[in-house]
């Protein structure tokens, strides 16, 4: 008896724990989980670079649109995703592609809003803009 209650106690105070993982809704963040995005439009302009993609892996966004590659955690936030701390490599760039690199990594430092449909994701601040499209791997 002491055994059964002792294992009801423990069942009963995990139910509602199990209860609340069951019933969580499927967030914009969970739909982005292992997936992989090509840059269709950054601040309007095709990217300088069809190698140009953002991937969300494993807690990490990796980000490729020169030259360069940045990294780092994310998240989203009601309707932002918030990125970061960012790290970049350092190499040089010829000027369309270095300024499409800072225009996406000054985009992903603002906390840019995000929109995400089945194929389609927009990433938008005060100051940018980035339009992707979900590419199947």
């Amino acid at each position: 008896m002491i055994r059964a209650c002792s294992f009801g106690r423990a069942l009963a105070g995990a139910l509602p724990a199990l209860a609340l993982v069951a019933c969580a809704p499927d967030t914009e963040g969970q739909h982005l989980s292992a997936s992989r995005w090509s840059f269709a439009l950054i601040d309007g302009q095709s990217p300088m670079s069809d190698a140009a993609d953002m991937r969300f892996e494993k807690g990490e966004v990796r980000v490729l649109v020169g030259c360069n590659r940045m990294s780092g955690p994310w998240r989203i936030s009601a309707d932002r995703l918030v990125a970061g701390p960012l790290v970049q490599t350092e190499m040089a760039c010829p000027a369309p592609a270095w300024d499409q690199e800072k225009a996406v990594g000054s985009l992903l430092a603002s906390t840019p809003r995000i929109h995400v449909n089945e194929e389609r994701m927009i990433l938008q601040s005060s100051g940018h803009t980035a339009e992707l499209i979900r590419v199947e791997d």
